[in-house]
């Protein structure tokens, strides 16, 4: 596991994640462990990452989602630079 889930706790949040298997149980999770904007900010996040793959520039993008440049150039640092997270969620969607 990458060094920053290393502590116990980060450890068992992703252990936790990986376990649902349910939709609606996921949403109830994640429903009680975050708040609506947190949810929202990694929904637009996702969002954002999958249009970039898709080709679209980030005028369209930020248009689309109301993502900031900043967030939208930091998303597309993770896809260009980063452990590949994105690429294999969109793969299991396809």
């Amino acid at each position: 596991m990458h060094n920053k889930y290393n502590d116990e706790d980060m450890g068992y949040l992703m252990e936790v994640i990986a376990s649902i298997n349910d939709p609606k149980d996921c949403g109830n999770f994640f429903d009680d462990l975050c708040t609506i904007q947190e949810l929202k900010s990694m929904a637009q996040r996702l969002k954002v990452a999958k249009m970039l793959t898709q080709g679209k520039v980030y005028g369209d993008i930020a248009a689309e989602t109301g993502a900031s440049s900043t967030t939208i150039s930091r998303v597309n640092k993770c896809l260009l630079y980063g452990k590949n997270g994105y690429k294999k969620v969109f793969e299991m969607k396809e």
